[in-house]
C-alpha cells in the first residue's frame, strides 16, 4: 500500500471516527436491547422473505449492469454475451466491497482481459457508465420530487426538490461536457495537457489521457437506438435498487418504516453521498448517512434507524461478496493481486497477456 492510499484511508478513518462519535453522543439513551430485539425478528417469516426478495433484486441489478456493458461492447465485440459479463461484474463489486475504491477498477480490467481489449478502453466505458448511473437516479428523483404525492408530506419536501434540481444541474453539466469531448476531445485534451504541464508534466499528461479515454468511451454509444437502450436499462436497474431499499424497510413490519416508494429515493441519495467516505470492508459513511436520513427526515426511532441503516448496507453493498468470492476462487483469482494489476495497467494502458494468480 503506497503512502497516498495510507493517507487517504487515515483521513477517511478520522472523519468516520468523528461522525460516529457525534452520532452516538446524541444517542446517549440508545436502547441496545431494543436494537438486538428488532434485528433478531428479521430472521423469522415473513420478515426474512422481504430480505431475500431485496437480495434477489440487487443481484438482478448486477445482471442489468452486465446487459448495459454488453451494449457498450456492441461496436467492438458484438459476439460478447451477457452471461460472460456477469462474473466480472460480481467479482468487481466484491472487490469494491472488500478493498474499497481501489477494487472498483477490477471489473473493467477483467472485462478488458476476457474480451481481448485494452484496459484503457474499458476504463473509458466505466467512466461513461457513471453518467448513466447519475442520470438514471436523477430521473427517478425528479419524478418523485415533482410529480409524486408522498414526498409532499415530508417536512423536508423543499430540500427534496432542491436535491432534484442539484442532481439535474449536475447531469446537465456532465452531458454538456460529454458532448464537447465527443466533438472536440483531442483539442480539449491538448489544451489541458499544455495548461497543466507547468504545474506537473505528469499531471497534464494524465488528465489529457483521461479525456482521450473518455472520448473513446463515448464512441461506444453506437447510434440513437443504443442510447435509448442504455437509458432504459439504467432506469430499470435503479428501479430495482429502489425496490430493494423498500423491501428492506418493509421487512421490519413496523409503521415507522413503511416508507412510500417515492420517498425511498431520499434514502438512496443519502447512501450515495455517504459512500464517498468509506473504509475497505467496513464502509462507514453510507451507513451513517442512511441512519441520519431515517432518524431526522423520516423520524424513525434511533434503534430502528441504526438497524435499518446497517441492514440496507449489508443487502445493497455486501450481499454480493459470497458469490463474488466463490467465482474468484473458481477462476483462481486473487482480488488483491487483481487490484495491483489494475493500478499498473491504469498507468500503462497495456493489457497483460497472462492472468494474475
Amino acid at each position: 500500500m503506497n503512502r497516498k492510499r495510507i493517507l487517504a484511508y487515515g483521513l477517511g478513518a478520522a472523519i468516520l471516527a468523528v461522525l460516529v462519535y457525534l452520532q452516538f453522543r446524541t444517542w446517549r439513551n440508545f436502547d441496545w436491547v431494543t436494537f438486538w430485539t428488532e434485528a433478531n425478528e428479521l430472521y423469522k417469516p415473513p420478515h426474512v422473505f422481504h430480505l431475500l426478495h431485496a437480495v434477489l433484486l440487487i443481484y438482478l441489478a448486477y445482471g442489468m449492469r452486465a446487459i448495459r456493458w454488453k451494449i457498450f461492447l456492441r461496436p467492438v465485440r458484438p459476439q460478447a454475451s451477457t452471461l460472460s459479463l456477469v462474473p466480472p461484474t460480481l467479482i468487481g463489486f466484491t472487490g469494491l466491497a472488500l478493498l474499497g475504491r481501489p477494487g472498483e477498477l477490477i471489473r473493467p480490467y477483467l472485462i478488458a482481459r476476457r474480451q481481448n481489449l485494452t484496459f484503457s478502453s474499458q476504463l473509458a466505458v466505466w467512466a461513461v457508465e457513471r453518467i448513466f448511473d447519475i442520470g438514471a437516479f436523477t430521473v427517478l428523483l425528479v419524478l418523485a420530487a415533482f410529480l409524486a404525492t408522498a414526498p409532499k408530506r415530508l417536512s423536508y419536501y423543499g430540500s427534496f426538490r432542491q436535491a432534484g434540481l442539484i442532481f439535474s444541474l449536475l447531469v446537465a453539466g456532465l452531458t454538456v461536457g460529454a458532448i464537447l469531448i465527443n466533438r472536440s476531445g483531442e483539442a480539449i485534451a491538448s489544451w489541458v495537457e499544455s495548461r497543466f504541464s507547468h504545474l506537473s508534466r505528469n499531471l497534464g499528461h494524465r488528465l489529457a489521457m483521461r479525456i482521450r479515454e473518455f472520448g473513446g468511451g463515448l464512441r461506444t454509444i453506437h447510434g440513437a437506438w443504443s442510447l435509448v437502450q442504455l437509458i432504459v436499462v439504467s432506469i430499470l436497474m435503479w428501479c430495482m435498487i429502489a425496490l430493494a431499499y423498500k423491501e428492506v424497510a418493509h421487512a421490519y413490519g413496523v409503521e415507522a418504516l413503511e416508507i412510500p416508494q417515492s420517498q425511498v429515493l431520499l434514502l438512496m441519495g443519502s447512501s450515495m453521498v455517504g459512500s464517498l467516505i468509506q473504509l475497505p470492508g467496513v464502509g462507514g459513511g453510507s451507513q451513517l448517512a442512511t441512519i441520519a436520513a431515517l432518524r431526522h427526515i423520516f423520524e424513525v426511532p434511533q434503534e430502528l434507524a441504526a438497524s435499518c441503516g446497517i441492514l440496507l448496507w449489508l443487502v445493497t453493498f455486501v450481499a454480493v461478496i459470497p458469490v463474488g468470492l466463490l467465482l474468484s476462487h473458481h477462476e483462481h483469482l486473487s482480488l488483491r493481486k487483481l487490484t495491483a494489476e489494475t493500478e499498473r495497467a491504469e498507468d500503462s494502458g497495456i493489457l497483460p497477456s497472462t492472468p494474475p494468480n
